[in-house]
């Protein structure tokens, strides 16, 4: 599954246990992994499109948060 593939990547899961602490800016997520905004987006769009995370944006900023619905599936 798509998920499976996501998760297959070391940093998106470094990721999702991050957001699985908290909802998160994306600059404390490129702060926490010491790469690049770029490559932080890259990562953060394939974990969107597959659900395992959800953005809501405020003013000018998105908050990313572990969409834990998604996530339980995928440990079933």
């Amino acid at each position: 599954s798509a998920a499976f593939t996501a998760l297959a990547d070391p940093t998106r899961r470094q990721i999702i246990a991050f957001l699985a602490e908290g909802e998160q800016p994306v600059a404390e997520i490129c702060e926490q992994f010491n790469c690049t905004a770029p490559a932080v987006s890259q990562h953060l769009k394939v974990l969107r499109e597959t659900g395992l995370v959800t953005v809501r944006p405020a003013a000018q900023r998105r908050y990313y948060a572990v969409n834990k619905t998604a996530l339980r599936s995928v440990s079933d």
